[in-house]
């Protein structure tokens, strides 16, 4: 597993220009974005925590892409952007992704707070 630390990744995009983004051209949103690990299980204690995330979720701030386009931090407000019935999305892209500052961590070991 790769991860970055997200302080460093709005520090990073702080200049990058602010685009607008198709959310149906967002690959994750139907993808199994935050059960992917192993260990990790859709509970409704878990699903709740997310929607709490969600509607706290700030739309002023763009997302943040990788140069694929993957978000790297933002999952939260591209949701509360589809639930509110928007079509589009502020992004900042990376021209080229930043190296990743944990590589092989689990997910449970990162030091998040």
């Amino acid at each position: 597993m790769l991860a970055w630390d997200v302080r460093r990744l709005i520090a990073l995009s702080r200049e990058l220009p602010v685009e607008r983004v198709a959310l149906c051209d967002i690959a994750e949103v139907d993808e199994n974005h935050w059960y992917a690990f192993k260990g990790q299980v859709p509970t409704c204690r878990s699903i709740l925590g997310h929607i709490a995330l969600i509607e706290g979720a700030d739309l002023s701030f763009p997302i943040i892409l990788d140069a694929g386009g993957r978000v790297m931090d933002g999952m939260h407000r591209v949701c509360k952007a589809i639930r509110r019935g928007d079509t589009h999305i502020h992004a900042v892209r990376f021209p080229e992704t930043p190296a990743p500052d944990f590589a092989g961590w689990r997910p449970e070991d990162l030091p998040y707070d």
